[in-house]
């Protein structure tokens, strides 16, 4: 089922330990894009160009094969939240998302000579509440760090998580089944 390699544009690890623990077949050349948001994108309009543009820049690159590129950002109170710049911007987000619900947002776009799909995931995450020390602690962890929203549900911030709705591997960063039905359909 899972015969077709795919170019992973992106170094991410999360994204790699995805398609490995799937088996899915990749070779990873990350895209190195500028990532500024544009002041009139919407979260949802940033992943989807970031994701396209990873993909494009890759696929330009080799001579062949499908070329998966991904962005996530996390929303809370209409803020859009990528990855921390330094321990006290993390400190920030998770103080924002204490206690409250917020989206996990994914762009995917897949890039081949011949044809070009994206999508997008979304998946709703409810955070518990959070003293100052629990907050100082994962911070402490170097967790947060290069994590959109400042956590990772994979590893010490599940700690937190109290309920979510959804794709749990978008999350993590990579919508696979969604990925999947890409493939699938670009066949």
């Amino acid at each position: 089922m899972l015969k077709d390699k795919l170019i992973l544009a992106s170094q991410s690890p999360r994204r790699a330990e995805i398609l490995t623990s799937v088996g899915w077949p990749f070779e990873a050349i990350p895209a190195d894009i500028d990532e500024i948001r544009f002041e009139s994108e919407d979260a949802l309009s940033y992943v989807l160009r970031l994701a396209q543009t990873k993909a494009e820049t890759v696929a330009a690159r080799v001579a062949s094969g499908r070329v998966l590129g991904a962005d996530t950002v996390v929303v809370v109170d209409q803020e859009i939240l990528g990855q921390p710049c330094d321990d006290d911007d993390a400190r920030r987000m998770l103080s924002l998302l204490s206690g409250k619900w917020h989206e996990v947002v994914t762009g995917v776009a897949l890039v081949s000579k011949s044809q070009t799909s994206v999508a997008h995931q979304t998946t709703r995450v409810r955070f518990a509440e959070l003293t100052s020390e629990e907050i100082e602690w994962y911070i402490s962890t170097g967790e947060p760090k290069g994590k959109a929203g400042a956590y990772a549900i994979q590893g010490q911030g599940a700690l937190f998580i109290q309920e979510i709705e959804g794709d749990y591997y978008n999350v993590v960063g990579l919508p696979v089944r969604l990925v999947y039905e890409l493939v699938r359909k670009g066949k």
